[in-house]
This record gives structure tokens, C-alpha cells and sequence, in this order.
């Protein structure tokens, strides 16, 4: 017998969003790869959170947050960097470099914005450099 009081499940929308992302990150990993970067890592997790990428490019570790967005009902991807999600990549940077005994290396932490128009169609996939600095 159904449930006629069951909420819907909330994992269309999560799972669609989580499919962007994921397409959004391989975009940006290619799109770094063509400008010379070579791709560390993908989606870097620890208690703190997630890393999207960590790439290098010469002698520096690049830490990289990429922002996908289709249309701009939630602002342009470089919005999506405010202080909070700054001072986070801040923290997850450290914690990789930690992690990874790399303690006297050059990094920054970059930005990748890919916009979509609302039918899916790429409009843009920019590369940031330095996005956050200084926390």
C-alpha cells in the first residue's frame, strides 16, 4: 500500500546539480591541462571539506574551486566566493599542504567559472588566478 502523505524525494534536483559540478570540474580540468597545468588531485576531501582540484603548473600547487553555474539566478561563479568559502579554502589549502609534507612550496588558490545559459549552452569557462589570498 502507498504512503499517500510521502514527501517527494529531494535527490532530482541534488542530482542534477551534482551532475553540473562534476561536468563543470572535468571542463575545468581539461581546460587547465591545455594551459599546461597537470591535475594533482580531484575532489580532495577532509573534515573540513572539499578541494574540486589541486593542480601544479611550474613549481607552484595551484588549489582550484570551480563554480558552475546555469543562469545567473544564483549570481555569476565569482559571487560564489564570499569571505566564509574564501577563509574555508584558505583552511583546506593548509591542510592538504599538511598533509602532503609540503610545508615551503609557492601555492594559491584559484578560481575556474563556467556559466551556462539556461538551455545548457556554454557561454564561458574562465580561469581566475589568486581568487583568494591573504586570510
Amino acid at each position: 500500500m502507498k504512503h499517500l502523505n510521502k514527501r517527494p524525494k529531494k535527490s532530482n534536483k541534488r542530482g542534477h546539480q551534482k551532475k553540473l559540478g562534476a561536468w563543470g570540474e572535468s571542463l575545468a580540468a581539461t581546460h587547465l591541462k591545455a594551459k599546461g597545468y597537470t591535475i594533482l588531485a580531484r575532489n580532495w576531501r577532509c573534515a573540513v571539506g572539499e578541494i574540486d582540484l589541486v593542480a601544479q603548473v611550474g613549481e607552484t600547487v595551484v588549489f582550484v574551486e570551480v563554480k558552475t553555474r546555469r543562469g545567473r539566478g544564483y549570481g555569476t561563479p565569482e559571487e560564489g566566493i564570499t569571505r566564509r568559502k574564501a577563509q574555508q579554502l584558505w583552511q583546506l589549502a593548509e591542510m592538504y599542504l599538511a598533509e602532503h609534507e609540503l610545508g615551503d612550496v609557492d601555492w594559491q588558490i584559484d578560481l575556474v567559472a563556467v556559466e551556462l545559459d539556461e538551455q545548457g549552452k556554454l557561454l564561458r569557462c574562465e580561469h581566475v588566478p589568486n581568487v583568494v589570498w591573504g586570510w
